[in-house]
């Protein structure tokens, strides 16, 4: 599945996102550094539901956020490995409870901890067409 989209269409494509997913919790986003994987999770998130102020988890590496789904309370984890050195360090940071919690994760930078991700996740390439629009593909 593939989406190419302009920012100010980043809302309606994230809503055509969670249906095309299912119930998919893990999704592993890759691209490069300004690709826009963080603008995406955060309409993502905003599309979920999450109240939360969404930021970049850069520094403190998992991001935990709570939102409504049909009155129960849901966790959703957002993280980014880019700071990482590897699957140890991932580990040791909480990454890999989270993957495997059930809950959404949405993880950036995956390729610094590949070895630790569930076989059933999701990957989701992001591509800078322009400086308005992107190019997102579900593998």
């Amino acid at each position: 599945m593939e989406w190419i989209f302009s920012l100010n269409e980043i809302n309606k494509t994230a809503t055509d996102f969670w249906k095309a997913i299912g119930n998919r919790n893990v999704i592993a986003f890759h691209g490069d550094m300004g690709a826009g994987k963080t603008t995406l999770i955060h309409a993502l998130c905003e599309m979920k539901g999450v109240k939360d102020v969404v930021s970049s988890p850069t520094f403190p590496i998992i991001n935990e956020y709570k939102y409504d789904c049909e009155g129960t309370l849901k966790l959703l984890f957002h993280m980014d490995l880019y700071r990482l050195k590897d699957e140890e360090e991932a580990i040791r940071a909480g990454v890999e409870d989270c993957l495997y919690s059930g809950f959404i994760c949405l993880v950036e930078w995956p390729e610094r901890a590949p070895g630790i991700f569930p076989d059933d996740t999701t990957h989701v390439y992001v591509e800078l067409i322009d400086n308005t629009t992107r190019r997102i593909k579900i593998a």
